[in-house]
């Protein structure tokens, strides 16, 4: 049982160095999308607009729903996930339009 056991540990450990490259590569994955966030926060906040978008925020939850199924991962996982992220960077626009002395105006007084 002693060899089983090392092959064992050994394939473990195979499979968490790939996981560790994965979540090193999603980190460096986000960190590169909200600094293209940023920049859109910062063209919004100089233009007066929204730091919310509902209409392109439920376009990009229908995509990577259909994106998740494809790649046969869990559609409510993904949507969450985009959820999370999607009120992190509004919060970025948000303080973004705040520095550059805008009002923060919400979705529903844009739409009016």
């Amino acid at each position: 049982m002693g060899a089983d056991t090392s092959e064992v540990r050994a394939q473990l450990h195979e499979l968490r160095a790939s996981i560790d490259n994965i979540d090193a590569a999603l980190l460096h994955m986000l960190a590169e999308r909200f600094r293209c966030t940023k920049a859109v926060g910062v063209l919004k906040a100089k233009h007066d607009l929204p730091p919310a978008d509902p209409a392109r925020e439920e376009q990009q939850i229908a995509r990577l729903r259909r994106l998740a199924d494809e790649a046969n991962l869990d559609p409510d996982f993904a949507e969450k996930f985009l959820n999370f992220i999607i009120k992190e960077v509004i919060r970025h626009h948000e303080a973004i339009a705040e520095e550059h002395g805008n009002s923060t105006v919400t979705p529903k007084e844009a739409e009016a």
